[in-house]
């Protein structure tokens, strides 16, 4: 029965595929602009997936070390290229407000979800503290990275009667942003050595022999594994689709966005950063079920991190790179509920135990902002 199931929920996976011809179809022929923005948003599910599945394949060729690094570069690769596509576009604010959405999504959403998950199976669930805080810990100095520029514009912007921030003041900040996504950059691959190298041993949860012989079995069920060949191959393939896909998505945001009359911080946040994540949001909420609270913790929490301090660096150095400068600067609002996400998230995290009711809470701090975005024109 559960063969079956499983069977069956990879049948779905593989299904959605047919959604990325289709969206390239519809895109030729110039079909409607909402039909294109919702079959593109459903075709990037199974291709941010599968390229989720290949890095995780290559991890057994390669070993953990370098597998948790494959799966560090490639695993937020959907929302990179989404993002970079329309930096190109001059969709600025929507790019800022993805960023800000995954971040959301993923330390309030997801993780509330999958505690939530957990919780309905588990009275309580245990995790490693120290995994929980130093992601807490950095995610709030990339909020400090994020905020300078954000106060320093709004401070000029004050002081100058309100009147707009002057060509000097817009180069200056331009320069603290590159500065600064060096910096984020820097300490991210400095979090990697810390985490993977020389304090591995701090990460590691000691392994039961009866969590070792559930180990083993599942090996044995899955005695098949994709070739180095192949696992590259569909990586490639998946990453090129993702990137054709987001060209088609990006295409028919502000088309949709005036049809419904959503604010472009609405889609950017909500819905762009839900789609960008939705592979890694399921995989969480699985894990969390089946009692792996702490794997499902380095997708939520730890995936939150990574967008903060890997991918923001990175869309500022693209923006360098095609001409098309990208600051740091957030809206206020944007700045205030990825503070408060983080605050709370600490504050749930901090004893090192979960149970479903803190699910509830974060699930809903996320509707909460949510409704807020809706309501930004």
């Amino acid at each position: 029965m559960l063969t079956s199931l499983k069977l069956s929920k990879s049948s779905i996976l593989f299904l959605l595929m047919i959604f990325t011809p289709i969206a390239v179809t519809l895109e030729f022929v110039h079909a409607d602009h909402i039909i294109i923005f919702v079959i593109a948003a459903i075709a990037l599910i199974p291709l941010a997936k599968l390229i989720g599945d290949s890095t995780e394949h290559l991890s057994i060729h390669y070993g953990a070390s370098l597998g948790s690094l494959l799966n560090v570069t490639f695993g937020n690769a959907a929302e990179i290229i989404i993002a970079i596509v329309a930096i190109n576009a001059g969709l600025l604010d929507l790019v800022k407000a993805s960023i800000s959405g995954a971040i959301l999504g993923n330390i309030l959403l997801i993780f509330g979800l999958s505690i939530l998950a957990g919780g309905f199976k588990y009275k309580e669930q245990f995790f490693n503290r120290e995994n929980t805080g130093l992601q807490s810990s950095m995610l709030f100095l990339a909020i400090i990275g994020l905020a300078v520029p954000t106060v320093l514009t709004n401070t000029v912007n004050l002081a100058d009667g309100g009147g707009g921030v002057n060509v000097g003041t817009q180069v200056s900040v331009q320069i603290l942003s590159d500065i600064l996504a060096f910096l984020l950059l820097a300490v991210y691959i400095a979090g990697i050595i810390f985490t993977f190298f020389t304090h591995k041993h701090v990460f590691t949860q000691p392994v039961s022999s009866e969590h070792h012989q559930e180990k083993e079995k599942s090996k044995e069920k899955h005695i098949t594994h994709w070739s180095k060949k192949k696992s590259f191959l569909l990586l490639g393939l998946s990453m090129a689709g993702v990137i054709v896909v987001s060209e088609i998505l990006v295409g028919s945001v502000e088309a949709t966005t005036e049809e419904f009359g959503f604010g472009e911080l609405f889609v950017g946040a909500i819905i762009v950063g839900i789609v960008g994540n939705a592979a890694e949001h399921s995989s969480a909420i699985i894990l969390a079920r089946k009692g792996k609270i702490d794997l499902s913790i380095g997708i939520a929490a730890g995936s939150g991190t990574q967008i903060a301090l890997f991918v923001v660096p990175i869309l500022v150095i693209a923006g360098i790179i095609m001409n098309k400068p990208f600051t740091l600067v957030f809206t206020l609002f944007e700045l205030a509920t990825i503070f408060l996400a983080a605050i709370i998230l600490n504050l749930i995290s901090n004893d090192g135990k979960s149970n479903w009711f803190e699910g509830i809470m974060l699930t809903v701090v996320y509707i909460i902002i949510a409704i807020g975005f809706f309501f930004i024109r």
